[in-house]
């Protein structure tokens, strides 16, 4: 083979890699983007997540009232006119006490959702890239973790743990929940490795790392954000059931897992107690679940 022709194959090969790895993973972000500004349900559901992250960082800009000002005497009382959500037990506002329980449920998702889509994207791109061994470690613990029943192993460590409070049950969350994530993101970087750029990056002497953040990772991360999306539902969804199970927060923290679990004994006669509350949860879980759809439909283009 003549010079020329080396060069004019590495010349090919490089706007392949480039095309692959940028053109068509840049193109695929943007078409997505606009896809989901026409999605009338992914404006609903960006419009609520928005307004509940805003409303765990600045829950002052909802209610004035201490949430942790109680008068005995008001204990139980209805919703009104002055005071929508009634009082629960100990005579607190609990519209104050859902406004500021926004908070816990609301961190919580969003750090174990983060914490774990960060090692599955690790464990992932060096299951899926590498194989063989490390795959086959990485696959067969994470397959040993993914047997334990994710509610039952949840609620058998934070029973022995004595004081529960936002870390804490974060990380039992984390311990449990990462390998359905590192099977996504494993299976789309095995996807993403066999593709005619990756291997014209190795031609053109690319390292790993540079090939799996140029050229995977980009076009290998639509499903672990679905997925990651509809998580964050999950994640608060279960935090609220661990909670109102009595092994997730303790007092004295504000979530709408300890309202629910507080209004266990009272759901007929103040029913109050467990709608908002759980409202909030539901409403919650449903903007999650309705954004990782949408994205979902956006990023996949055989359902467009």
């Amino acid at each position: 083979m003549t010079d020329a022709q080396v060069n004019r194959d590495q010349a090919v090969a490089q706007e392949t890699a480039a095309a692959g790895g940028s053109v068509d993973s840049t193109s695929l972000w943007g078409d997505a983007w606009r896809e989901l500004r026409r999605n009338p349900f992914f404006v609903i559901s960006a419009l609520l997540v928005v307004l509940f992250i805003v409303m765990a960082i600045a829950p002052q800009l909802f209610t004035g009232t201490d949430p942790r000002s109680c008068d005995l005497s008001r204990s139980l009382e209805r919703p009104s006119g002055q005071h929508w959500f009634g009082f629960d037990l100990q005579g607190c506002d609990y519209y104050a006490r859902v406004i500021y329980g926004a908070r816990a449920s609301i961190v919580i998702g969003l750090a174990v959702t983060f914490l774990t889509a960060a090692i599955a994207l690790v464990l992932g791109l060096m299951a899926g890239y590498y194989g063989r061994l490390r795959d086959a470690l990485i696959s067969r613990f994470a397959d040993f973790v993914f047997a334990l029943p994710f509610l039952l192993g949840a609620i058998v460590f934070l029973s022995v743990i004595e004081r529960r409070a936002i870390p804490q049950v974060a990380g039992v969350l984390i311990v449990f929940s990462w390998p359905v994530m590192t099977r996504i993101m494993r299976s789309s970087v095995i996807s993403a490795k066999n593709a005619d750029y990756v291997a014209a990056a190795r031609v053109l002497g690319a390292s790993d790392v540079r090939i799996m953040r140029k050229h995977i990772l980009p076009n290998a991360l639509a499903p672990l954000m679905v997925y990651a999306t509809v998580f964050v539902g999950l994640v608060i969804a279960a935090e609220a059931s661990l909670t109102f199970l009595g092994v997730g927060l303790q007092l004295p923290s504000i979530s709408w897992g300890l309202q629910l679990s507080g209004a266990r004994g009272r759901i007929l006669t103040d029913p109050h107690l467990l709608f908002f509350p759980g409202m909030f949860v539901a409403l919650t879980v449903f903007a999650f679940v309705l954004m990782g759809d949408a994205l979902r439909d956006a990023l996949d283009p055989k359902l467009r």
